[in-house]
């Protein structure tokens, strides 16, 4: 059986394979099995979703799963991803599971796995699940008289607004904020425009309104448009845009200006360092991160540690080595003093918090640096062709010539994407023109080969 967890868990179509109720049941009843092996726990198991319509088809069966196996299951209903990160470390449960698809539109979903400290699961822990999958399961059903129980946390979202209110400094408040809070019709929608509220701000929710296909449809960070049009029409001193499970969140000020995941990191990475928090004075970011980004830093006194794209290899290299702050580019923010995987709304507070203390507009407060014009260029291939088409012999070698021919001047990474049919091309350099038609030769050349 080929591998069917990702950088992110298991994803793709719902109702296509991997993303069908059949192995839904069956993750539940390996991922069981395989927690059985470890003694002293509780026996309990978390799942949370986001807003999709088919959530309510994988829920049922990842229920069925565990049950059969004799977990005990707790529903948290919609609830962000770091919401079920969290809770499954308070809990003590053995394991949360996210039904998501994260930033993708409503017709996929997946699958994230967190493990009792509420990280992601590791390869290791992955590579036991798919083994098991390709056994009969059936043999190892409990007795009738052991299966396991589910009910309802009623008060999980009340738990999660408490927690990341915790973060905001004590004798803070928004009173004097007007924000707008994009929500992509997911898992937020309700959670994040309370959290602002009770902090006092006045608060405009857009995106706030799912139906359980409009998921990500022109509103939230993929479509940070929105947002900006939503703050210039409201007059408002910022705005605030989540992906469909709020582990990632782009912000733009009262003028619109887009404040990326970099940018994001370089304020709360010198927000810490005035306050001594920032260990060993460092931030893990991706290959992805601008050199902009990176310039910035150095001259803060701060080092970047760049890891592979995606946020589980962010926290890897964080937990690994005791930083505190790390994150990716697309807006994923590991605040690991707080939480363990990437939290958005976590991370717009301490946003809003440096905005407060810098007693100015975010305008004039959050930009701390130029990026480094960077194109960014994806190719979507079909299933046809190879798992990767960047292990063709002929797309590597021009990949390396045009690296080799441009060493001086740009940087270039090509790269498959760990969650969609994708090859990304992200072309970097202070000669816009420059980038944007090496990035174009380098599609152009992928797309004749595949």
């Amino acid at each position: 059986m080929a591998r069917i967890f990702g950088t992110d868990g298991i994803r793709g179509y719902a109702n296509v394979y991997p993303m069908t109720a059949d192995l839904a049941l069956k993750v539940g009843m390996a991922a069981a099995l395989h927690l059985s092996s470890h003694s002293g726990g509780t026996n309990r198991v978390l799942i949370g979703k986001d807003t999709r319509l088919s959530g309510y088809m994988f829920e049922n069966a990842l229920v069925a799963g565990l049950t059969s196996m004799g977990k005990d299951v707790l529903l948290l209903g919609p609830m962000p991803t770091p919401a079920v990160a969290m809770l499954t470390r308070s809990m003590r449960a053995d394991l949360g599971i996210m039904i998501s698809a994260s930033h993708n539109p409503y017709f996929d979903n997946g699958i994230k796995l967190f493990d009792k400290n509420g990280h992601k699961l590791s390869d290791e822990d992955e590579n036991a699940i798919e083994e098991l999958l390709v056994k009969d399961l059936n043999e190892y059903l409990i007795k009738s008289d052991s299966i396991g129980k589910v009910e309802r946390l009623k008060e999980s979202s009340g738990r999660y607004i408490e927690f990341v209110k915790s973060s905001f400094p004590s004798g803070y408040n928004l009173k004097k904020m007007k924000i707008v809070v994009d929500c992509a019709n997911g898992a937020v929608y309700r959670i994040a425009p309370a959290v602002l509220y009770e902090l006092g701000a006045e608060v405009i929710a857009v995106g706030a309104s799912p139906n359980g296909i409009n998921i990500n449809e022109n509103c939230g960070s993929t479509h940070i448009e929105n947002l900006r049009e939503e703050v210039l029409k409201n007059g408002a001193d910022v705005g605030i845009s989540f992906d469909g499970d709020a582990d990632r969140v782009l912000m733009v000020d009262e003028k619109a200006n887009i404040i990326d995941g970099d940018n994001i990191l370089a304020i709360i990475a010198t927000k810490l360092k005035k306050e001594n928090k920032l260990k060993a004075n460092t931030v893990v970011g991706t290959i992805m991160a601008n050199m902009g980004f990176e310039n910035y830093l150095q001259s803060q006194g701060i080092t970047l540690v760049r890891t592979k794209v995606g946020d589980r290899y962010v926290s890897e290299s964080m937990e690994n080595n005791g930083y505190n702050l790390g994150g990716e580019q697309s807006g994923h923010v590991i605040l690991s003093d707080y939480n363990t995987t990437g939290d958005g709304l976590l991370a717009s507070l301490f946003i809003l918090s440096y905005i407060l203390d810098s007693q100015e507009s975010a305008s004039k407060c959050c930009k701390l640096y130029t990026p480094m014009p960077q194109v960014l260029k994806n190719l979507r291939y079909n299933d046809s062709y190879s798992q990767n088409p960047l292990d063709n012999e002929n797309i590597k070698l021009y990949i390396e010539n045009k690296q080799k021919e441009y060493k001086d001047k740009v940087r270039i990474l090509v790269r498959k994407s760990g969650t969609e049919k994708l090859i990304r091309v992200m072309v970097e350099g202070e000669d816009g023109k420059l980038i944007n038609g090496i990035a174009e030769e380098i599609v152009s050349y992928i797309n004749s080969c595949i």
